[in-house]
């Protein structure tokens, strides 16, 4: 299988897409004539024209409010945001009427949008630029929330999100714009709401999304050293969640650590150690542990940059002490 990056698996989402459905257009900040602010749409604009991948001013509530209607009289817009911290300007489109108008029109209007983009720290941006979302708009009823770590599956989840009816929030990272991974050539799909175990074991679960499944992944590693046998499960759809893959990992290890980016209160990681508490008690040998951001915006300085995201050092001291709690 050949290897290709992040941002070209990306690329290759959309413009099958698009060559497949004519309603399918791409909008955002420097998408056309700069080839997107991390190459992800280079080459877009020669192949579709400016009607379909389209340069947008400055202003994410006024590009995304004409994307939203577009989506709503019959087309399929996909809607890139340079970073999701600058989203925060086109929340009212997203929480207000992307995800609303199918409850609002009793089932006569829909809005089948894709906003895109990078998510999350990605080294010294400081703190109006570091911020992950995925509880933001997990939170919201009437959208789904994607938040990949790999090309494979940023592909077969883009080109899902994409065909899907309901608006869908897709979670990238500028960290792994360039981080290059076995893609097939042939078409392929990824359902939404499929959790993934990519790698199993039988002492501890360890549940990750995004960038910090590195982490989790190396902590993996490192705990296989000492004989600590991880199962590592990549959510990839943060809503609709894979509870179910969740449980039956935590049925077999009897314990759970959840490694996520976000800050501690009120995150993926709150709801899914209520959930699996409530419905997996008796399976648990230990207390279900979490290792997030720290709760604190983030600063400038790289050592404070370091000392605030989960990092493998933390994960695994964290882990070896759920290994040794008892119930």
């Amino acid at each position: 299988m050949r290897q290709i990056a992040f941002r070209e698996a990306l690329r290759e989402a959309m413009s099958e897409e698009m060559r497949r459905d004519d309603r399918v257009f791409l909008m955002g900040e420097e998408v056309a004539e700069y080839n997107g602010a991390y190459k992800v749409s280079q080459g877009m604009l020669a192949e579709f024209g400016e009607k379909r991948i389209i340069d947008t001013p400055i202003a994410e509530l006024g590009f995304s409010a004409i994307a939203v209607g577009a989506a709503q009289n019959g087309l399929r817009p996909i809607v890139e945001f340079m970073t999701w911290n600058f989203a925060v300007l086109a929340m009212d489109q997203i929480l207000n009427t992307a995800s609303k108008m199918l409850a609002m029109s009793g089932g006569q209007v829909g809005c089948p949008i894709v906003f895109r983009g990078a998510n999350g720290s990605a080294g010294q941006l400081g703190a109006q630029h570091s911020t992950a979302f995925e509880s933001y708009y997990a939170n919201i009823p009437g959208i789904k929330v994607i938040s990949v770590s790999n090309p494979y599956d940023a592909k077969g989840l883009l080109k899902s999100a994409i065909r899907d009816d309901d608006p869908v929030i897709f979670m990238e990272s500028e960290l792994m714009y360039g981080d290059k991974g076995e893609v097939p050539e042939e078409e392929y799909l990824i359902p939404i709401g499929q959790a993934k175990v990519v790698r199993e074991g039988t002492d501890v679960t360890i549940v990750s999304f995004n960038k910090m499944m590195k982490v989790a992944l190396g902590t993996a590693v490192e705990l296989a050293k000492e004989n600590i046998s991880a199962e590592v499960i990549d959510l990839r759809t943060i809503r609709p969640l894979d509870w179910f893959t969740i449980l039956q990992s935590v049925k077999k290890t009897n314990r759970l650590v959840i490694v996520e980016e976000q800050w501690p209160f009120a995150s993926v990681s709150s709801e899914i150690t209520y959930r699996i508490q409530k419905e997996g008690f008796d399976y648990l040998d230990a207390p279900i542990r979490r290792i997030t951001s720290a709760d604190a915006p983030m600063h400038y300085a790289p050592n404070l940059v370091a000392a605030y995201l989960p990092d493998v050092t933390r994960t695994v001291k964290l882990v070896k002490e759920v290994m040794y709690l008892k119930k």
